[in-house]
């Protein structure tokens, strides 16, 4: 057996190892610089953020199973690798309603965002900006119309529009939207009552916060986040004034379970710009929306926060798809957590992907900062899986097929034995 040879090292050797990193004093920064994806940006959230807070992203509807079989298939998709393809480097840019976007992704609405953390809308709009990805402002969002295109510059940014009751006002938020700048709007279709969302019951939600001798024990853990909400302007939802009451009875009271196709077409007659309709998870829906004059469709299940048990998003994809056309946009949310996750609704027909609880969560682990690291985190993913996919741009992942699913092989078989097949942009329609 050969005997170890030691020997000092040489200083001319030590050196290169000796190059520490600066210590900095922002607690900020150094928190979000050791998250190294999204799930460890979810922990610093959940640590930071009272739990009123932070379940109300992180929960969704009845015994959140849409949220977890959402989750379940992302991570049962395989990316398939091509080897020798000559991919120095990936293009991530892309074209989505009309404008250019940097990333394959954008921004998702979502409610009541200052409450997460109290640059809310202000750090989400203008880290979007900063990335060269669309920001969608909610109708339930705690910034303005116009506060948020003051934040978000030249950035471009949709509104999501939830039909009110009361058309008057609906068509006011439509007219502002369009003279602050926003290009798209996306028409929210599937909340004509609240979701039965149990984690927010449980724990008495209401905006603005009420104060119980149980959130004062909460917040005696996260001061920072108690300081800055106690020290910024009063939490209330821009659009409608100084509304506070329990979440189920502010939706049910703004939204019309009679809302109908009708509707949308009254919608389609009044906004001028790009319109996709958010909440599509069958053929027979896609068809309905585009006969009403829909430029775009947006599938979605609201991350599991409406119907449990309803359709998984991913697997709706190529039934949605199939039906659209080629020649139609299709934008998917829910359940993001990840660049692959992202590549997988790309190749699997997808033109674009919206981030809500992945953005949330980084805006709870540091605010803009928070926002920004989650983009950048995302962004890297998604170029590591593109060239290790040899694909150059977003363009040749698009529809590609580079994907294996484990609910696809049971489709395929099920369409030999009638008959029909799946292409490449159409994925097989959710088993019965």
């Amino acid at each position: 057996m050969p005997r170890l040879i030691r020997r000092l090292p040489q200083p001319s050797q030590l050196l290169p190892l000796m190059r520490f990193r600066p210590p900095t004093l922002n607690r900020r920064t150094a928190r979000l610089a050791s998250a190294a994806d999204l799930w460890d940006l979810r922990r610093i959230a959940r640590r930071r953020t009272p739990r009123a807070a932070f379940d109300y992203v992180d929960g969704a509807a009845g015994s959140e199973l849409t949220a977890r079989r959402t989750r379940e298939a992302f991570e049962a998709t395989e990316l398939l690798p091509r080897i020798l393809h000559a991919t120095p480097s990936a293009d991530l840019s892309t074209t989505i309603a009309g404008g250019p976007s940097a990333l394959p992704f954008g921004i998702a609405p979502t409610g009541f965002t200052r409450f997460m953390h109290a640059e809310g809308e202000d750090g989400g709009a203008s880290a979007a900006a900063s990335a060269g990805i669309p920001f969608s402002l909610s109708t339930m969002g705690t910034r303005s119309l116009e506060e948020v295109a003051r934040v978000s510059g030249a950035g471009r940014r949709w509104f999501q529009l939830y039909l009110w009751k009361d058309r008057d006002r609906s068509l006011d938020l439509l007219h502002r939207a369009e003279a602050a700048g926003f290009d798209t709007l996306l028409v929210t279709v599937d909340t004509p009552v609240a979701g039965q969302r149990l984690r927010d019951v449980r724990n008495g939600m209401t905006i603005p916060p009420q104060l119980t001798l149980r959130t004062v024990v909460d917040a005696s853990y996260r001061p920072g986040w108690w300081f800055n909400f106690l020290t910024t302007d009063p939490l209330t939802f821009a659009s409608l004034s100084d509304t506070a009451a329990d979440l189920p009875t502010i939706i049910n009271s703004m939204f019309d379970p009679t809302l109908s196709i009708a509707d949308l077409e009254w919608i389609r007659s009044v906004w001028p710009g790009r319109l996709f309709v958010k909440g599509i998870l069958t053929a027979e829906d896609t068809r309905r929306a585009l006969d009403a004059g829909a430029d775009g469709l947006l599938v979605s299940n609201h991350g599991g926060r409406q119907l449990d048990r309803a359709p998984v998003s991913l697997r709706a994809l190529g039934e949605v798809r199939a039906e659209a056309g080629a020649g139609v946009e299709v934008i998917l949310d829910s359940g993001i957590m990840s660049g692959a996750d992202i590549v997988s609704a790309l190749a699997l027909g997808a033109d674009f992907v919206l981030i809500g609880r992945a953005y949330l969560y980084g805006l709870m682990a540091g605010g803009e900062q928070g926002v920004a690291r989650a983009i950048e985190l995302l962004a890297r993913e998604v170029e590591s899986a593109m060239m290790l996919m040899g694909c150059a741009t977003v363009a040749d992942l698009k529809g590609s097929g580079q994907v294996r699913a484990s609910w696809q092989a049971g489709a395929r078989r099920e369409g030999r034995r009638s008959g029909t097949g799946t292409g490449q942009h159409n994925a097989p329609r959710i088993p019965s």
